[in-house]
Formats: C-alpha cells, sequence, structure tokens
C-alpha cells in the first residue's frame, strides 16, 4: 500500500512556524506532494529522514513552486512539461517510479476579471498531452495538487454566485470533464459519488473557514488502468496552516 498526500502550503516557510513538521511526521506518506512553496532555491533546508525531496522553483521570487518528497528512489525526475511558455513558473514535478508516473502540478489560476483564462485554456489542453504522453508508456499516471476548478456545482458552497469566477467558469469546468473523459478518475468522487460539505480550500475573508463555505479544488486524478488497485481517498479539513487542507490517496 502507498500513502500519498498532495498540500497546497500558500508558503512553505509560513506554514512551517505552524507546526509543518509534525504534521509531515504525524501524515507518514511514502509520497507527500506540495504547491504553492512560494520558494526559491536556498531558502530553507527542510529535509526529513527517510526521505528525499525535489524541488521546482518558479523564476519569480516568492510565487508558485512545487517539491516532493518521497521515501521511494524514482527511476527519474523531470520538471515541468517541456513547453518554455509554461515552464518557468515551477508548476509540475513528474517522479517515474517502477510501475506509475506521479505528477505534482499546481494548475495556473485563472485571476481577477479571468485575465489568464485564455492561457489557462491552453496551459489545460498541453497538459493533457502531457499526461497522456506518459501514460502512453504503458504505465499509469498519478496526478495530484490544486487544480484550481471545483469541477460540480456540489464541489463548492455557493455555485450560483461564483459562476462565472477563476475556479468555476464553464470554461474550466469543461476542461476536466474533458480530462476525466481522456480516461482520468477523480479518486474523491471515486469513492464519494454524493458527498456534499467536504472541501480542500476556504478564502482568509469572510470566516468563510468557520463556515465551511469552500472549494473542492485539490485532487488526485488518476489512470483509469489505476482502478483495481485504489484503496481509499481522504480530505483532511482537520488540519489547519493553510487556506489548503492535504489531500490523500491510498493505492495498494
Amino acid at each position: 500500500m502507498y500513502k500519498f498526500i498532495s498540500w497546497n502550503v500558500n508558503g512553505l516557510r509560513a506554514v512551517c512556524g505552524k507546526g509543518f513538521a509534525d504534521i509531515f511526521t504525524e501524515l507518514n506518506a511514502d509520497f507527500f506532494c506540495l504547491q504553492e512553496t512560494k520558494m526559491q532555491a536556498g531558502q530553507l533546508d527542510l529535509e526529513f529522514p527517510g526521505y528525499k525531496s525535489y524541488w521546482n522553483y518558479a523564476d519569480k521570487k516568492g510565487y508558485s513552486g512545487t517539491a516532493i518528497y518521497t521515501k521511494h528512489e524514482p527511476l527519474s525526475v523531470t520538471y515541468g512539461m517541456g513547453i518554455d511558455e509554461h515552464d518557468h513558473e515551477g508548476r509540475i514535478i513528474t517522479l517515474e517510479m517502477p510501475d506509475f508516473y506521479l505528477v505534482c502540478v499546481y494548475t495556473p489560476n485563472s485571476q481577477d476579471e479571468l485575465r489568464r483564462l485564455d492561457y489557462r485554456m491552453q496551459w489545460e489542453d498541453d497538459f493533457k498531452a502531457y499526461l497522456k504522453g506518459l501514460e502512453a508508456s504503458g504505465k499509469g499516471v498519478i496526478v495530484c495538487g490544486d487544480l484550481n476548478v471545483a469541477h460540480k456545482e456540489i464541489d463548492l458552497k455557493n455555485p450560483k454566485s461564483n459562476r462565472r469566477n477563476a475556479g468555476f467558469t464553464d470554461e474550466e469546468r469543461d476542461k476536466f470533464t474533458q480530462l476525466l473523459g481522456a480516461g482520468f478518475i477523480d479518486t474523491f468522487r471515486y469513492f464519494y459519488p454524493d458527498q456534499t460539505d467536504i472541501y480542500s480550500w476556504w478564502s482568509y475573508r469572510f470566516q468563510a473557514r468557520q463556515k465551511n463555505a469552500g472549494w473542492r479544488i485539490d485532487y488526485f486524478v488518476v489512470s483509469e488502468s489505476l482502478r483495481d488497485r485504489l484503496a481509499g481517498a481522504k480530505i483532511h479539513t482537520e488540519i489547519f496552516g493553510s487556506d489548503h487542507c492535504p489531500v490523500e490517496l491510498e493505492i495498494n
């Protein structure tokens, strides 16, 4: 059994002051994936016994960034998707393991007034093609991270008032539908198809977390070929430290 954790920490240095090391140790994952580390190389020396870590930093300081801690030695590690337009923001790390690929991703936000929506649409198409390219090797793919989209109305507290907001546009939701249609499984919905009121992100404003006015935008999405190995999925709403909480997947 492998246990995977994914967490958008919204600044790793900040969350280190809020008990990150204890949370990391307690969750005891085989693979622990981070998004929005907001760091450059050398800013933080954070290693854990028994783990190797891999980091992808954005060119821009204090922005984006991803990391993976793993107990298992990968066959290879790649950064980005091999497209220059997308590969300056530290958004993707891929570990090749003997029987699967693990992709940690921090999907670009469409931003206020959807000023980055066109770019986001291009990213979505290119990222899906990247994942299908990995699958072509014959191995299943496990994708985790902040995908910056609530797929269905069930995935956020206030769907009506958020209809044209970043993360809940028809365009972004449709791209997620297309990804699933291309042979991928939303693992939380696989186990809990009708579960309501479980979210992974809450705005820092309006006491959103106390009111549980959240969005489910952090995912584990896996290749159809891994369906029979799925063992469990969780959203750790009890864990604080960021405006996101960790999400979990177990695979046999």
